[in-house]
């Protein structure tokens, strides 16, 4: 039985308040997609007010994962361990990598992703019980690589802050990536962490535009909020680097170097960038996306974007997935590198003390004679 309320089963293809994909489009594991068409006949009728779709109610449901470290030995990406406390995403952001994994739930990766959200209630305890393992080599450990950790219901649930306590306890090093200003609520664990070398911060900012924001990212806080932010991290004492992603051609990648700029300002020490990817779902959902919020623009975005992947709308090969080819590609890439040197963002690189690594003791263990 399926877990989406009715409403979502079948929907128009029109946005909606507060949503970032227009449609909810049938994963790609399923036997049958559904389309709803407009006859005419369940329009308003003479006087009626049409007051569009209603809103869409985000739902939670228990996922009972039996671990919650997941390992990764890509060759591009930075860590080989990361902590997703939450599946799906209400920040909505339209180009979400992530998006695809929802599919395997038997769920669309458009408005489920957004609105049929997971969350691991025993996360806390789920990692306490792999770090004490036999054998256990500590390494960074990465938040946000999937989805958000901070997401809205985190304010309730607070398991992102429960995990970063573990991991303090521990003295493990950790890695945040994160677009809510709500981390700032954990000021109090990661500058003590940080004071050690052992927590660092990315806010991911792609645009100052509010407007495109609220459209492209609807319910991730507002640009100026992340800027904030990074300043309030900064004074605590928290290592910030600004990731300018992801950059799409001929719709944010204008801006780049005025990101940049305010981040600096805002106290970033470091700064990263990625071109936009667009694998399996994402590149239709997009698409309806730009047709829907930037008409005018949609061929002319499409367009550029296959000229950075060959003429194809996605290449997943290693090494080029995140940056890819020709001189589209090319200039983006100048540019960011351009803006680093000029504005200090290359000085400094942020290690992280995997060192101080320690289990401390539970209640009745034996103390250590040295």
């Amino acid at each position: 039985m399926s877990i989406k309320p009715p409403e979502l089963d079948e929907l128009p293809d029109q946005p909606r308040k507060g949503r970032g994909a227009v449609s909810n489009r049938t994963g790609r594991f399923e036997a049958a997609t559904r389309h709803r068409v407009d006859d005419g006949w369940a329009g308003p009728g003479p006087g009626d007010e049409d007051d569009g779709e209603p809103p869409l109610r985000t739902q939670l449901h228990v996922d009972t994962a039996r671990t919650i470290i997941t390992r990764n030995d890509s060759p591009d990406i930075m860590f080989d361990r990361s902590i997703n406390p939450y599946r799906g995403c209400e920040h909505g952001c339209i180009y979400c990598f992530a998006r695809p994994t929802h599919a395997w739930l038997g769920l669309s990766p458009g408005l489920d992703f957004e609105t049929q959200l997971f969350y691991k209630p025993d996360a806390p305890e789920l990692l306490e019980a792999e770090l004490r393992r036999p054998g256990y080599v500590p390494a960074v450990m990465a938040m946000g690589t999937n989805t958000d950790p901070y997401q809205p219901i985190e304010r309730e649930l607070k398991l992102t802050r429960r995990v970063i306590e573990v991991l303090s306890r521990f003295n493990h090093p950790l890695g945040i990536v994160t677009k809510s200003a709500l981390i700032t609520r954990d000021i109090d664990l990661l500058a003590p962490m940080a004071a050690k070398g052992l927590a660092a911060v990315c806010i991911s900012l792609s645009t100052l535009d509010r407007e495109l924001a609220r459209t492209l990212e609807p319910r991730a806080a507002t640009p100026p909020r992340r800027l904030e932010t990074m300043r309030q991290l900064t004074q605590a004492g928290i290592p910030v680097i600004v990731l300018t992603s992801p950059m799409i051609p001929g719709l944010n990648d204008h801006s780049l170097e005025q990101v940049l700029e305010a981040a600096v300002k805002a106290g970033a020490t470091a700064a990263g960038w990625t071109l936009l990817r667009l694998p399996l779902e994402i590149a239709g959902l997009f698409e309806e996306w730009l047709k829907a919020h930037a008409p005018d623009r949609a061929g002319r975005v499409m367009s550029l974007i296959r000229q950075t992947r060959g003429g194809r709308l996605y290449k997943s090969g290693f090494g080029e997935r995140h940056r890819g080819e020709g001189p589209v590609a090319d200039l983006i890439r100048a540019r960011f590198n351009h803006a680093v040197r000029r504005l200090g963002l290359d000085r400094k690189r942020w290690v992280l003390d995997t060192t101080q690594f320690s289990p401390p003791p539970r209640p009745g263990d034996q103390m250590s004679l040295f």
